[in-house]
């Protein structure tokens, strides 16, 4: 999946999708896959195939303020945002959406990101109209590169004006729009930046035009570096930054409604589908369950019709089993899982093997005859020849354990 950056020009109306925009299609890797300016409202493809968009607000559209924050959090902390900073705005706090910037190692204050409401509203849905999954705003002058002890501004030409964007912390910068006047605009940066070195990103185009009017100033301009601006660097300065204007937007959620109509009618088939197996089931439970009970009755008729004078049936096959095997005891006939008959049975397959006397004891315990062996005395061999001899008889004979074999009737033929 992919990441479309777009770069919004400032003063700009948020009505007007026809206006250029740069952007940026972006890999999960960082890779720039491709890159250009088109009309906002001709992006459609593009923001249909990305996963987030993510605009870059131009910075004299956004400001940033520092404020000393309460101890507050969650609710309470972004219900307490507008009064926080009421009395460095000009209009309605009302009429603006704010984030918050987190907290900074050793200072009370925070940053504080302001923009107008209906203006940046206008722009998420006209995106989200276009497809957009997620949606986050970023202010411009965040995604510069940090300058370690400096400040980093860029330079870019609109439309008769300059726009200066200016970072000068972490989460701390500002944006002018200027005339186009080249020179002005580097002494205005020069006197923003005061003492700092200031390293200042222009198009890759206009580099050889800087280059020549900061070696030809009537007055030097000392401590300015040119860099060449890339979408390179945007990008991975506004990754850093943790801080969504468009995050508390009404439209910005609707992104996220869009992409669950699109699973809609697969959720609802699957829903549907795993009710007709829910279904399929509890009927070949009910099935099965009707033929338990009837199998059960019947049972329980042949046993009564059979034992008429037996009160208490519980289980009519167990009790029919002891009923019968009692009966054969009585007229002197030894069931098959009795211990003579199990015994009697081993004795006569011993004769198969050349050494008889490899029984160390005997024990019979619930139906089972436990055979226990002298050491060393027997093989794999040795078992196998007694199991064939009591196969023909029905009985099973296992080895459990080193010098251990056991004897049960149920063994097949």
């Amino acid at each position: 999946m992919t990441t479309l950056y777009i770069s919004y020009p400032a003063r700009v109306a948020a009505s007007d999708t026809g206006v250029t925009c740069a952007y940026a299609q972006v890999g999960d890797g960082g890779n720039v896959l491709q890159q250009g300016a088109g009309a906002l409202g001709k992006l459609t493809d593009l923001v249909a195939a990305s996963r987030r968009v993510v605009l870059l607000l131009a910075a004299p559209d956004v400001s940033l303020l520092r404020v000393t924050v309460p101890p507050l959090a969650g609710s309470r902390l972004k219900a307490a945002l507008p009064n926080l900073v009421e009395d460095q705005l000009l209009g309605d706090p009302d009429d603006c959406v704010f984030a918050l910037a987190p907290a900074q190692a050793g200072s009370a204050e925070r940053t504080v990101a302001v923009v107008q409401r209906a203006w940046l509203e206008v722009l998420v849905k006209a995106l989200v109209a276009q497809g957009a999954r997620a949606v986050s705003a970023v202010p411009a002058q965040l995604c510069l590169p940090l300058a370690p002890g400096g400040v980093s501004a860029a330079l870019a030409h609109g439309e008769g004006d300059l726009e200066l964007t200016l970072r000068t912390a972490q989460y701390e910068g500002v944006g002018l729009m200027l005339p186009q006047d080249a020179e002005g605009a580097l002494h205005t940066l020069r006197a923003l930046a005061a003492d700092a070195p200031v390293t200042l990103y222009v198009p890759p185009a206009e580099r050889a035009q800087y280059d020549a009017l900061l070696a030809n100033l009537a007055a030097p301009l000392p401590g300015m570096v040119l860099e060449d601006e890339h979408w390179a660097h945007r990008i991975a300065a506004s990754r850093a930054v943790q801080l969504d204007l468009a995050a508390n937007l009404r439209a910005a959620s609707g992104a996220n409604a869009q992409a669950w109509k699109r699973w809609r009618w697969p959720l609802r088939l699957a829903v549907l589908a795993v009710l007709v197996n829910i279904a399929g089931l509890n009927w070949e439970w009910l099935r099965l369950h009707r033929e338990e009970v009837a199998v059960r009755q019947s049972m329980l008729q042949i046993f009564r019709a059979a034992y008429p004078n037996e009160k208490v049936v519980l289980e009519p096959a167990a009790q029919m089993r002891a009923n019968i095997a009692r009966a054969r005891a009585a007229g002197g006939q030894a069931g098959p899982d009795e211990f003579t008959a199990l015994a009697a049975a081993f004795a006569e397959a011993l004769q198969a093997l050349p050494r008889r006397d490899i029984v160390a004891g005997l024990e019979y315990r619930e139906r089972t005859l436990t055979v226990r062996l002298k050491p060393n005395v027997v093989d794999a061999a040795a078992l196998a020849q007694v199991q064939a001899q009591l196969a023909p008889r029905h009985l099973a004979l296992t080895e459990t354990g080193a010098g251990t074999w056991q004897l049960k009737a149920g063994g097949k033929s």
